[in-house]
C-alpha cells in the first residue's frame, strides 16, 4: 500500500521519453533541419537534416531528401542522402535509399533497393569523430 519508492523528476527522466512520437503526416512537407530527442515518424516529405535522439521511422509514403543522423532507424519509403544511425538500420521491402550509410547493425529486407556505399559493424559515436577517423 505504501512505498519508499520516489517518483523520478524531470531533470533525471531520459531525454527520449517513452510514448513521445513527432510525426509529418502524408500531404505534409517540411524544408530546413528537424531535430528532437524523441521518437520521429515521416509519412510526407522532408527536404533537409533530420536529427533524431530516438527512433526515426521513414513510413510507406514518406520521402527525405536530405542527412540523417539518430539512434535507431526504420525506412519503408524513399531517402535520397547520407544517413549516420548509432545502433540498428532497418531497411525494410518497400524502401529505396540512395546514399552513404554508416551504421552499428544493417538489416535489410529482400526487395529493398539501395545504392551506395555501407560502412558498418563498429559503435558509430559521432558524425564528426567518425569522419576524422575515416581521413
Amino acid at each position: 500500500m505504501f512505498s519508499n519508492k520516489k517518483s523520478p523528476s524531470p531533470s533525471s527522466t531520459s531525454s527520449a521519453p517513452s510514448g513521445n512520437l513527432n510525426t509529418l503526416v502524408e500531404g505534409t512537407s517540411a524544408e530546413g533541419t528537424i531535430s528532437t530527442s524523441s521518437d520521429l515518424r515521416i509519412d510526407g516529405t522532408v527536404n533537409g537534416t533530420i536529427n533524431c535522439g530516438g527512433k526515426l521511422i521513414v513510413g510507406p509514403t514518406g520521402n527525405v531528401d536530405g542527412e540523417i543522423t539518430s539512434q535507431n532507424a526504420v525506412i519503408e519509403g524513399k531517402v535520397n542522402g547520407n544517413i549516420v544511425i548509432h545502433e540498428v538500420l532497418d531497411v525494410r521491402e518497400t524502401a529505396t535509399v540512395t546514399g552513404e550509410i554508416k551504421t552499428e547493425k544493417l538489416l535489410v529486407e529482400n526487395g529493398a533497393t539501395f545504392t551506395g556505399n555501407c560502412d558498418m559493424g563498429h559503435k558509430i559515436k559521432n558524425l564528426s569523430s567518425h569522419e576524422a577517423s575515416a581521413s
